[in-house]
C-alpha cells in the first residue's frame, strides 16, 4: 500500500470517518490502529513489524530508565541498542561484501526504519536533557514513533511538537481539512507530472552510463535533482495533507531548496527535519561553531559524514556528504572574496541578477554532488562529472538525441511545463504568497472547478505512455 495507490486513500477515507465518529479522547486509538494496519500493509513480510515493535519497546524502556536517571552510559547504550538494526541492514551487506568479501544476507528491512530510528534517538536524547518527559503509556509512544502519515519518509518529528496533536484529539476544521486535500493534489502533481516522468531519461542515462557523455550527463543531472526534490516533496506534502485530514499538523521539510543563494542556504531549505536534527544532535553537540574556525570545519565534516552515511552505504554516499562540507567551507573561506568580486562587478547595483546567478552557481554545486549521489559507485560517478566538462557534445539539444531517451516530444512538452509550474508556484510562494489561502477565499463552486480541472489534468497527463508507470519514493529506499 502506497501513497499513491488507490488502496491507501479508501484506507485514510475509512480512518477519518472513524476518528471524527468517535469521543475526543479515544481518537488516538483510532490513529494508533490505523498506523499499525498501514505498517503491516506496507510490508512486504509481517516479521519487519516485529523489527520496530522491538525497537519501541526498547526506547519505551529505555525512555523510563533515562526520566529516572540521568546518566550519559544509559543513554549511550540505549542509543546503541535503537542504531543497531539501522546498521545492520543499512550497512551490514556492504560491510560483509566490500570488507569481508562474504555473501550478502537477506536481511528484513522495516519501512521507514532510517526515519524512526532518528526520531527514536531524538526523543531518548531529549529526555536525557530534560527537554521533555518521557511517556508512560506504551500505547501512545508506539503511536508517535508509528504515525503512518510520515513514517515512511518523514519529515522527522520532535516528541514535544506532536505530543498534544497525537494524543488529545482534533475536532473537525473544514480549512484544515481542505488544506490536506490541497497538499495531497500538489503531491500527486510533484509526483507524477514532474519526478515519475523525469525518472524515465535519468534512468536512461544512469543505467547506460558508458553509452551518454557529455551533455547527456548535465541533462540527466538537472533532471535527477529535479526529480529527487519533485519525489521527496511529493511525498512530504501527501504525508502532510493525509496528517491535516486528521487536524495534524507536520513541520515543514522544504522550503524551496532550488533557490538557495548558497550551499548553506540550500541545508536551510533541503530536508529541514533532517537538517535541524544533524544540528541538534551532531553539530551542536560537538560544539557547533562556538570553538573557532578550525573546529568548526572539523564539526562540519563529521556532521556530514554522519549526513553521508545515513543516506546509504558505499563511499559514494561519504563523498557526497563530504562535498557539501567541502562547498560549506569553502564557502566560508571565500565570503571576503566573492564580497569583493560583487563590489567590483557592479552586481550591487543589480541586486536580482546578483540573486540569480548566486541561485544558478548554487544549484549547478549541488547538481554535481546529486551526480555522485545517484550514480552506481563513486567510479562511475567521477567519471560521468568528468565527461561532463571533457566532452562537448552540444548538438543533442539541436537535433532529436532527447527524444531517443524514453520520452516523445508530448511528453517532453509536459514534464517542461511541469517544471515551469513548480518554479512559479515556488517563486510567487517565495514572496510570500499563499494559494491554499487564495483559493479558499473563492466561491466553492470556482474552488470544486479549480479541483476537478487540476484532478483531470493530473489523471490525463500524469500517467500515460506506453509502458510508463508510477515509480516507488526514491527516499523510501534511504
Amino acid at each position: 500500500m502506497t501513497y499513491v495507490s488507490i488502496e491507501f486513500y479508501i484506507f485514510v477515507l475509512i480512518a477519518v470517518l472513524l476518528y471524527y465518529m468517535i469521543p475526543l479522547k479515544g481518537r488516538w486509538i483510532v490513529l494508533l490502529c490505523g498506523s499499525i494496519f498501514f505498517y503491516w500493509k506496507a510490508l512486504e513480510t509481517g516479521t519487519g513489524i516485529i523489527v520496530i515493535l522491538a525497537t519501541i519497546l526498547i526506547a519505551y524502556g529505555a525512555g523510563l530508565l533515562l526520566q529516572k536517571k540521568r546518566h550519559k552510559a544509559l543513554l549511550i547504550g540505549s542509543v546503541l541498542l535503537v542504531v543497531l538494526p539501522w546498521l545492520c541492514i543499512k550497512n551490514g551487506n556492504y560491510f560483509l561484501q566490500s570488507i569481508l568479501k562474504r555473501d550478502a544476507v537477506a536481511w528484513i528491512v522495516p519501512v521507514g526504519i532510517s526515519f524512526y530510528t532518528l526520531q527514536i534517538i531524538s526523543y531518548l536524547a531529549d529526555i536525557y536533557q530534560n527537554k521533555i518527559t518521557a511517556q508512560r503509556n506504551p500505547a501512545k509512544f508506539a503511536l508517535y514513533v508509528m504515525f503512518f502519515p510520515q513514517i515512511v519518509q518523514g519529515p522527522i518529528p520532535r516528541y514535544d511538537r506532536m505530543e498534544a496533536q497525537l494524543f488529545s484529539g482534533h475536532a473537525f476544521c473544514e480549512r484544515t481539512v481542505v488544506g490536506g486535500f490541497y497538499k495531497i493534489l500538489w503531491g500527486f502533481f510533484l509526483k507524477l507530472m514532474i519526478a515519475d516522468r523525469a525518472a524515465v531519461i535519468v534512468n536512461e542515462i544512469f543505467d547506460h552510463h558508458d553509452q551518454y557523455v557529455g551533455c547527456y550527463v548535465l541533462v540527466a543531472g538537472i533532471l535527477y535533482s529535479i526529480e529527487l526534490y519533485a519525489d521527496f516533496a511529493a511525498c512530504i506534502s501527501i504525508s502532510k495533507g493525509v496528517a491535516n485530514l486528521f487536524g495534524i499538523h507536520l513541520a515543514d521539510n522544504f522550503h524551496h531548496p532550488y533557490l538557495a543563494t548558497s550551499v548553506k542556504d540550500f541545508w536551510h531549505r533541503w530536508h529541514i527535519s533532517l537538517s535541524e536534527w544533524l544540528r541538534d544532535y551532531i553539530y551542536i553537540p560537538l560544539g557547533g561553531s562556538r570553538k573557532g574556525k578550525v573546529r568548526t570545519y572539523i564539526n562540519l565534516v563529521i556532521t556530514f559524514l554522519v549526513s553521508g552515511i545515513w543516506h546509504g552505504a558505499g563511499l559514494r554516499f561519504i563523498v557526497w556528504g563530504m562535498m557539501h562540507a567541502v562547498y560549506q567551507i569553502a564557502g566560508q573561506m571565500t565570503h571576503s572574496i566573492r564580497e569583493k568580486a560583487v563590489k567590483l562587478l557592479g552586481l550591487r547595483k543589480a541586486p536580482e541578477l546578483c540573486i540569480w546567478i548566486q541561485r544558478i552557481c548554487t544549484f549547478f554545486f549541488v547538481m554535481v554532488a546529486w551526480i555522485i549521489f545517484r550514480a552506481p559507485n563513486l567510479t562511475i560517478g567521477l567519471q560521468m562529472i568528468g565527461s561532463m566538462f571533457r566532452v562537448h557534445n552540444m548538438w543533442i539539444f539541436t537535433n532529436d538525441a532527447l527524444l531517443m531517451l524514453g520520452l516523445d516530444w508530448k511528453e517532453w512538452i509536459v514534464l517542461l511545463i511541469s517544471i515551469v509550474i513548480l518554479l512559479a508556484v515556488s517563486l510567487k510562494q517565495e514572496k510570500g504568497l499563499s494559494f491554499s489561502e487564495a483559493i479558499y477565499r473563492q466561491p466553492i463552486g470556482i474552488r470544486w472547478m479549480l479541483y476537478l480541472v487540476v484532478i483531470f489534468a493530473i489523471m490525463t497527463y500524469g500517467v500515460y505512455g506506453v509502458g510508463y508507470d508510477s515509480q516507488a519514493f526514491i527516499y523510501g529506499g534511504f
